[in-house]
């Protein structure tokens, strides 16, 4: 599943902006660089060692500034790391073998951030689209530095993945922020590999566009919506290999987690992130266990879109009022749903009172508002009668 994630210059909420006159060149005066700042202070931009050398009879001044920005860059930019999606490369049968072939190649290349070190390990957040298919994961830190690393686990549905690496070359990790507190317009910071490893440790600037988007997600690329991933919206450029890297906020703490970008030729400025607030407790699944532990009701399901009229009102018995539910196809032994009396051929209307027309709706309530050993009540037709079951919900397989 491929995201693409783009760049306008912006300014940060009650941002400033600091600017330095650098002397005389053969009489015009320049005008110094104009760093925008990212936070809630008052503007403060620190100068740091001014030297004067003549160059040809032209004397020059060079000053080094700082900004916030810089500063939380330096802070947190060792925390962004390369990651290699490695794979054996198909082979030409009719081609001479080489000394390679036999190599695992680079498919691919993102972004993740270091988030924790312990002991002799240290743990890396990424993407799942980004090590999706990998034979080997290949870890590249700031300084150049490459490792090998272990998926731990990876989640579909949120997109996140869990790495871990030898910690005895990583010393910075990043801190994490609330996401749940973001405003429209709060400044940000996005810190990736854009384009590749050539391009290690970019780091673009902007705002929180908007909060709570929901993004609809083809999960098997077969054209139908499966899932509404929540995410951050920001101006700040996010382009192809920033996928897992670091959104940034003023105090220098990981708010969101760079995954996905509006590809299309008309749309500017719009990147999305998971926010932090929503990766915590996935990044915690995947790092003990493997895998995100989902509750299941122990059935197979097909969306009643998908029947025609014809069966609807036949096979199924449906009241003509009934547009939409989710058809039961068929029951697994032992599960929630056998034990409850569900059969295959029931359609599924309502779950704890609250309506349900398609299996993404279905998904949605049972992944966000239930928790494995809950009991589910359940209302469905059965042949033309609305019959209710109270089912205790198992984990996923």
């Amino acid at each position: 599943m491929g995201y693409y994630n783009s760049n306008d210059k912006k300014t940060g909420k009650r941002g400033y902006f600091a600017s330095s006159f650098t002397g005389l060149v053969a009489g015009a005066l320049l005008v110094g660089v104009i760093l925008p700042g990212v936070t809630d202070a008052e503007p403060e931009a620190a100068v740091g060692a001014t030297t004067t050398e003549s160059v040809s009879g032209v004397q020059t001044t060079s000053t080094v500034v700082t900004s916030d920005v810089t500063e939380i860059v330096e802070q947190t930019n060792d925390a962004v790391v390369g990651v290699s999606n490695l794979q054996m490369a198909q082979q030409n049968p009719f081609s001479a073998p080489t000394a390679t072939d036999s190599e695992a190649q680079e498919a691919g290349a993102g972004s993740g951030v270091i988030y924790k070190k312990d002991g002799d390990t240290a743990y890396i957040v990424t993407n799942n689209h980004v090590v999706e298919g990998a034979e080997d994961v290949m870890v590249t830190l700031s300084d150049g530095t490459e490792l090998d690393a272990e998926v731990l686990g990876t989640d579909v549905w949120t997109d996140l993945a869990v790495l871990k690496v030898p910690s005895k070359s990583i010393e910075t990790v990043a801190e994490f922020g609330d996401s749940s507190v973001l405003k429209a317009g709060e400044p940000v910071i996005a810190i990736g590999n854009p384009l590749g490893l050539q391009f290690s440790g970019s780091v673009t600037t902007g705002v929180i566009s908007g909060t709570e988007r929901l993004i609809p997600i083809d999960v098997n690329q077969d054209g139908t919506e499966d899932w509404q991933s929540e995410v951050l919206q920001t101006d700040a450029a996010i382009n192809p290999g920033n996928s897992g890297g670091a959104l940034i906020n003023a105090k220098g703490q990981l708010i969101g987690i760079n995954s996905m970008k509006i590809a299309q030729a008309a749309v500017e400025g719009i990147g999305l992130a998971i926010p932090i607030n929503t990766a915590i407790p996935i990044i915690a699944d995947l790092e003990t266990e493997g895998a995100v532990e989902r509750p299941s009701m122990g059935v197979a399901i097909l969306d009643l879109a998908e029947v025609p009229a014809q069966y609807r009102t036949g096979q199924l018995g449906l009241p003509a009022e009934v547009e939409g539910g989710i058809v039961v196809q068929s029951v697994v032994e032992g599960s929630g749903a056998a034990t409850a009396g569900m059969e295959a051929y029931d359609v599924i209307v309502e779950l704890d009172g609250k309506p349900v027309k398609s299996i993404l709706e279905l998904r949605q309530y049972l992944y966000n508002e239930t928790e494995v050993g809950d009991t589910l009540e359940v209302k469905a037709y059965r042949g033309g009668e609305l019959m209710s079951f109270e089912l205790e919900l198992t984990e996923s397989m």
